[in-house]
């Protein structure tokens, strides 16, 4: 899933199901987050009291606390980006098949994030909630791929069944194919696209209104034995995703009745799975999501939580935070703000604490048993 659903969408949602504007506010930024943690080490400078660090080099630091990472850098694919971030926050292992690597693809609502999620709706503090939210949506639209470079994710004959309109990918896919035998793409797209998460089918997984398919090899030798995924409809994937959340929304809130806004009644939640699915391109996506929160009273345009910033929860929570130096995957000398204990950040820092402890201890419990 892309911002327009981790973000806005699960916003619309917590409003819509009566949270209070704050409490919607960071759980939904902390659902979008996951897609932007991308600081690992940062040496801090300031008044540690109250504060949980670890010693690293003999250095205060926060470590071990990104939940994303580059991509196609190629320090980036490394076992331990792959089990810690990728295959952690973005493709939880379904803990089925007879060997570790077909255990390690990821399943739509799999009992490793089943039990991190119920574990969420008990805690407190609604940032871990958010946190728990995105690799429990990513389940849905990212089932049958593997947070690890693997022959899982190698998959060939990827089509789309609907509109194609705009899509970069697309565009770039059939100009490729002017050039060279159809039949030769696969081999060739092999050349450059490792078997890395769904990057062999592109964006189409992350695209809420999109029919498409591909095939994959089935066998568990990987024999080269191939069959189709069947036409997958991502309207449906996110239709039962948000179903769901909804539902844990609402449960959060009979947990945590402190969060409930008293004056929020809605019941039109249809209009808020039509505006998920809607066959809108990216920035549109966006717009549409912006305007309904307008119209149904949920914010006011004055609010900040109506565009989403990726660098606000650092600013708040460091003095001498610069966009260039906070840009980093390591960060020096940075200098606390005076309530840091009670920032955002820092809160979301413990919350991937709280979960990645979970999640190895949870696929331990199911016999998959990771190396750190």
């Amino acid at each position: 899933m892309q911002i327009d659903a981790h973000y806005y969408a699960v916003l619309a949602f917590a409003r819509a199901c009566g949270f209070k504007k704050e409490a919607a506010f960071k759980i939904a930024y902390a659902s979008q987050f996951v897609d932007d943690a991308k600081i690992n080490h940062i040496i801090i400078n300031g008044n540690l009291e109250n504060i949980e660090y670890d010693i690293i080099d003999d250095k205060p630091a926060f470590f071990n606390m990104a939940t994303c990472h580059h991509y196609f850098k190629i320090k980036s694919l490394n076992y331990s980006s792959m089990i810690n971030n990728t295959s952690a926050f973005h493709f939880v292992p379904g803990c089925k098949g007879k060997n570790f690597i077909k255990k390690m693809r990821c399943q739509q609502d799999s009992i490793i994030i089943g039990k991190i999620f119920k574990d969420a709706l008990l805690e407190e503090d609604p940032v871990k909630l958010g946190v728990a939210l995105h690799p429990y949506a990513d389940t849905f639209v990212h089932q049958g791929f593997s947070g690890l470079i693997s022959k899982v994710n190698d998959i060939k004959k990827v089509k789309l069944y609907s509109n194609h309109f705009r899509i970069l990918e697309y565009i770039i896919v059939t100009i490729i194919q002017k050039f060279i035998k159809k039949s030769r793409y696969d081999a060739f797209f092999d050349q450059f696209m490792p078997a890395y998460g769904h990057g062999q089918a592109l964006t189409y997984p992350d695209l809420p209104f999109l029919k498409w398919s591909y095939e994959y090899d089935y066998s568990d030798e990987f024999s080269e034995s191939y069959k189709s995924s069947g036409i997958i409809d991502n309207k449906q994937r996110f239709q039962v995703a948000f179903e769901k959340i909804k539902q844990y929304l609402q449960t959060y809130l009979e947990n945590h009745p402190q969060y409930k806004d008293n004056n929020i009644k809605f019941d039109n939640f249809d209009i808020l799975f039509e505006t998920l699915k809607a066959k809108k391109w990216y920035v549109k996506r966006k717009t549409n999501w912006r305007k309904l929160l307008l119209k149904y009273g949920f914010f006011e345009k004055h609010d900040q939580e109506l565009k989403y910033n990726d660098y606000l929860w650092l600013k708040q929570s460091f003095s001498n935070f610069k966009k260039k130096k906070f840009k980093k995957r390591k960060v020096k000398d940075a200098i606390l703000s005076d309530d840091f204990n009670e920032s955002s950040w820092y809160k979301f820092y413990l919350a991937v604490k709280w979960y990645k402890e979970l999640y190895f201890k949870y696929c331990f419990i199911e016999g998959l048993e990771i190396a750190r």
